[in-house]
């Protein structure tokens, strides 16, 4: 594969699953070290975080050397943040909050160039490697990976025809926002919400799209990878973090 292959895309697109971790500690350094501990990918996120377009390019940089994917989360559906981090060098993204189909073909614009989309031109950015990938404007579409997040009632009314989207090629399922939209706050584990979410997964892979969760819950992981998602987040750099750093400190005190 050459430098502009999504390898995590073409690992998908052979039906290989792929375990990720989310990152919102906002540091290069601790992304280089996670991103070494053997994860298929990393979401570097924007959305819940202190990340700016400065973290994300240093944790890109970061990242370049190893076989871990980097995604990232960009806080909105922001053209002008989405065009910033495909020029940082993003091949794959994640946009939150998408409830409907327009909104997911607007984001998929912003992704492209015209007259395909609104993607604004330029000549040479880190994801073209300063100019030294020649033909990275005619083959970066094909090597993208946009991945729409559902997290509402009424994302989940109107999931069918946001997976149909031409140029959705993922639809990852917040499962925190959608249990709260169901009534169900800070009841991720809840029974109705598992039942929903593994419902939504299997209209998800129905419609041709890799789907893709976050856990925490090794239990609920696996019984959502058996479900079918084929992109799945099992824990956060800041959960591992506070939670073994508290364990430590526990096992001392006693």
């Amino acid at each position: 594969m050459d430098s502009l292959t999504n390898r995590f895309k073409a690992a998908l697109a052979e039906g290989r699953q792929q375990i990720g971790l989310w990152c919102s500690l906002a540091s290069p350094i601790s992304t280089e070290v996670v991103a070494g501990a053997g994860f298929d990918w990393l979401l570097l996120d924007m959305e819940h975080s202190a990340n700016d377009l400065r973290d994300i390019y240093a944790q890109l940089q970061a990242m370049m050397e190893g076989d871990t994917h980097p995604m990232v989360r960009v806080p909105s559906d922001d053209p002008i943040t989405i065009k910033r981090i495909l020029d940082a060098g993003a091949q794959s993204l994640m946009i939150p909050n998408i409830d409907d189909a327009a909104q997911a073909a607007r984001v998929v614009a912003a992704t492209r160039y015209a007259p395909r989309g609104i993607r604004g031109f330029s000549q040479a950015p880190r994801a073209a490697r300063f100019g030294r990938i020649k033909d990275y404007h005619t083959r970066c579409e094909a090597e993208l990976f946009v991945a729409v997040q559902v997290e509402s009632r009424r994302a989940l009314d109107n999931l069918d025809a946001i997976a149909a989207v031409e140029g959705v090629d993922g639809v990852f399922i917040g499962p925190g926002d959608l249990s709260t939209s169901l009534g169900y706050v800070g009841q991720q584990g809840h029974p109705e919400v598992v039942a929903t979410i593994e419902a939504a997964v299997a209209r998800i892979v129905r419609a041709g799209k890799q789907a893709g969760i976050l856990t925490p819950s090794e239990e609920l992981a696996r019984r959502y990878i058996a479900a079918g998602t084929r992109f799945t987040a099992v824990g956060s750099d800041m959960g591992l973090l506070a939670r073994n750093a508290e364990a430590l400190a526990a096992r001392f005190r006693a």
